[in-house]
């Protein structure tokens, strides 16, 4: 992946990629590997133009948001962007940048996770976790949900029950109540009017997969 994708597709922002991408991930997690990095950063950039706000620290943080690998099935999971924020800061801090600015990409980073759920309190915070929600909803969200599934060792479904509605949501067991416990819920928190607009035709397309699995089952 690192050979497909290098620092000048994350222009305009390459020279900062340039540093960070060696840093950007680790381990093997495909729903979290440079393609989602990119795929967050590309959002991140639409968010930006219609939000405003501090370019190179968003960029910063995109590029360093998931620099902590921790499986979803890991009791760390929850630490995962305290891990992340806490790595970033010092590989910031060795690339000689002021503490002030170190701390607002920190915060951005700590803030991003859906299961830290930790409130975002700047404007780049906020644009990093609505970047960061928008690779989990939509097509791309769907890819991602049944990868990570995988991994986990999940099934598809409840057979007796896949809709859910006489037992109550094991989205560990099954990939789609995933959709129910989460996914579905993601596009009612996004925090910039941007995200939001962006967020509402993935959400619909999130409906449209569960209907169309739903009726093939």
């Amino acid at each position: 992946m690192t050979a497909l994708l290098t620092a000048s597709d994350f222009a305009p922002h390459d020279a900062l990629a340039a540093v960070l991408l060696d840093h950007a991930t680790e381990g093997d997690d495909g729903s979290h590997d440079l393609a989602h990095i990119h795929r967050v950063f590309r959002n991140a950039l639409k968010i930006q133009a219609g939000e405003g706000g501090d370019a190179e620290i968003l960029a910063a943080a995109v590029l360093l948001h998931d620099c902590v690998a921790v499986e979803k099935s890991s009791p760390l999971r929850s630490q995962a962007s305290r891990l992340a924020a806490e790595k970033a800061s010092g590989i910031l801090a060795a690339l000689g940048w002021p503490k002030e600015r170190i701390e607002a990409v920190a915060h951005a980073i700590l803030t991003h996770s859906f299961s830290a759920n930790i409130k975002p309190e700047t404007l780049e915070a906020k644009m990093l976790q609505d970047a960061d929600r928008l690779d989990a909803i939509g097509m791309v969200g769907v890819a991602r949900c049944f990868y990570i599934a995988g991994r986990m060792g999940s099934g598809l479904y409840h057979p007796g029950d896949p809709s859910a509605e006489q037992r109550p949501l094991d989205d560990r067991s099954y990939a789609i109540d995933h959709f129910p416990a989460k996914l579905l819920k993601l596009s009612d928190g996004f925090q910039t009017a941007t995200g939001r607009k962006l967020a509402e035709e993935r959400h619909e397309r999130l409906n449209l997969f569960l209907t169309l699995f739903r009726d093939e089952i």
